[in-house]
């Protein structure tokens, strides 16, 4: 989840306004730039996704960020079934792993959650279609006076939802950052030179349904 309000604003030497939780350092500006708000369909990026905002819970964002390489090493680049073939085995081997975060709990989340994925692609034909089916009304972008909001009506029927399917590290605070960060919701600052580009990817998007809907 990235911290801080998105509601601040900060202009580069070439003018470029972003958010400010974008701030200085270059691998949370390429993040802001290429990828945080652009909608994701693809069910390896969405996984990915759901697993490094879980891993992210007591974190700071730029942490699991700069670990994302050896995450994708060590988890099969989150392709879904090689995930969810992990074993204990594999869980103690990652736990001396310091280029990860070495929680057993998020590790063992991870492994379980892709094996509730493969169930829920079962039912719906792909983890997009299930995701995106929880996707709220547009509602304006924030700005200079708005308020941090860490979980809305939408990310805490998400997050129900997963619970009952026995996913893990799902709250709804980690959901949101989730559909913020896949692009499920546009929270780009309302001045952010990014925020039309996502609300344009946004518009022209054909949203996966759900086999036989």
């Amino acid at each position: 989840m990235v911290k801080g309000p998105p509601a601040g604003m900060v202009k580069e030497r070439l003018r470029m306004a972003r958010c400010s939780w974008a701030g200085e350092d270059p691998e949370y500006i390429r993040y802001h730039d290429e990828e945080w708000g652009k909608p994701v369909v693809d069910d390896t990026r969405l996984f990915e996704k759901l697993c490094l905002e879980g891993f992210q819970s007591g974190l700071s964002w730029i942490t699991v960020l700069r670990k994302r390489p050896r995450f994708r090493t060590q988890f099969h680049d989150f392709a879904i079934d090689r995930v969810a073939r992990m074993t204990e085995a594999d869980i103690e081997r990652l736990l001396t792993d310091a280029g990860i975060i070495r929680h057993r709990g998020k590790i063992a989340s991870t492994i379980n959650n892709a094996q509730r994925t493969q169930a829920i692609q079962a039912e719906f034909g792909s983890l997009a279609a299930y995701v995106w089916s929880f996707e709220p009304a547009p509602v304006p972008g924030p700005g200079v006076r708005t308020e941090f909001v860490s979980e809305t009506e939408a990310s805490r029927a998400l997050s129900k939802d997963l619970r009952k399917r026995g996913f893990s590290f799902v709250g709804p605070t980690t959901v949101y950052a989730f559909m913020q960060a896949m692009g499920m919701v546009n929270d780009h600052h309302i001045d952010c030179d990014c925020r039309a580009t996502c609300e344009t990817a946004r518009n022209k998007l054909k949203r996966p349904r759900p086999k036989g809907k």
